[in-house]
């Protein structure tokens, strides 16, 4: 719908405005100029896995053997799709909190498994709690796929919290694919890597990737660091499917790594500018809005306009033109929201937020005048 309708802000799309930075893309011309357009080891090129465990080492403490825990992959998408693959048989449940990024399900059901889906609660911060967590095992349980910071709830959790489910992984003896792409994007402080925990590296397999703290969504670089033989089945199958990721990507990669942090972190501040700017304005207008702390995205209640999600997309789109996302698109427990995503400049989100303003405020006098007429 949004794509034929002219004048449009989108709050929808979960990119960031900002271009690669050039030397990150002057890396990647670089390397086609001196010829580089080979394929590389299908794990990928070792200066960028060696860059990767320098990366993990110091960001988390992390001690990764380059040559054999960690595997380049086609952005983190490919990396979640050929983890499950791997380590499910037929039947077994993997426990996904909603809501949650869109692919999580239909990957389980594609590899074979049964999702089993907790709902979070904005009273909480969308946040995992154990209690939950606990309720939702059975004896077919086998993996907990989880994401903090989260799309499309923008919680985050602290080491505490993590602990807490931690200790639950353990007892029932849990694997944890950690999909940690939001990493650099934690605005509460230091983000917690779930590998980091204690007896939590060796059951766990942590994905990331450069799409969003480095602005490279589309040069679909992603990796996955596990033990030796998680790995070693899940580049199985994707030396048979992929062969490798694309080698400019990959030399572009190394470059963010070597040379991108000041990048990240004006990016992050800008990020963090706008988080606020959003945040307040939704609360001011009368959707409640509890504050995201990581990520780039806000998850508004829309419950108190009486509209359902996707009703309310539409007619917002149709009347305003802004674009947002149902929140049941993340899950059933999304309902009664939306996500919007920061990501934009601020003139677009104050603009947006005006437009929306003027929406709801045509709502609630169509709604008064509905009542009185009834």
């Amino acid at each position: 719908m949004a794509s034929g309708i002219k004048g449009i802000i989108s709050l929808g799309v979960g990119e960031s405005d900002f271009v690669t930075p050039w030397h990150i893309r002057e890396a990647s011309v670089y390397s086609l100029e001196r010829g580089h357009t080979n394929y590389t080891p299908n794990s990928g090129l070792p200066e960028l896995r060696q860059q990767i465990c320098r990366y993990l080492h110091k960001k988390f403490g992390l001690e990764y053997d380059y040559s054999q825990e960690i595997l380049i992959t086609v952005g983190v998408s490919e990396a979640i799709d050929i983890a499950l693959r791997c380590v499910l048989e037929p039947g077994d449940e993997v426990i996904i909190p909603e809501p949650c990024f869109v692919s999580y399900k239909p990957c389980t059901l594609m590899a074979g498994g049964a999702p089993k889906t907790v709902s979070t609660q904005e009273a909480n911060h969308f946040k995992l709690m154990p209690e939950d967590l606990e309720e939702a095992i059975t004896d077919k349980s086998k993996v907990l796929l989880m994401s903090y910071p989260n799309n499309p709830t923008g919680a985050v959790m602290n080491r505490e919290e993590l602990e807490a489910v931690a200790r639950i992984v353990e007892k029932h003896d849990l694997l944890v694919i950690s999909d940690e792409i939001y990493s650099e994007l934690n605005y509460n402080g230091d983000h917690v890597s779930f590998s980091s925990l204690p007896g939590m590296k060796e059951r766990t397999v942590l994905l990331n990737g450069f799409s969003k703290s480095f602005a490279m969504t589309g040069w679909r670089v992603g990796y996955a660091a596990a033990s030796e033989d998680i790995i070693s089945a899940m580049l199985k199958v994707h030396q048979y499917t992929i062969m490798c990721a694309p080698v400019m990507g990959q030399m572009a990669a190394i470059e963010a790594l070597k040379n991108g942090e000041e990048e990240v972190k004006r990016m992050k501040a800008h990020y963090d500018q706008r988080r606020n700017l959003i945040a307040n304005g939704l609360n001011q207008m009368g959707l409640s809005c509890f504050e995201p702390k990581g990520a780039f995205y806000v998850f508004p209640s829309i419950k108190s306009t009486g509209m359902n999600s996707l009703n309310f997309c539409e007619e917002l789109l149709k009347e305003e033109k802004v674009a947002v996302v149902p929140g049941d698109a993340f899950g059933q427990c999304g309902e009664g929201y939306v996500r919007c995503s920061y990501a934009a400049s601020m003139e677009q989100i104050t603009e947006a937020l005006n437009r929306m303003e003027r929406f709801l405020q045509r709502q609630q006098k169509q709604k008064k005048i509905f009542a009185l007429n009834n």
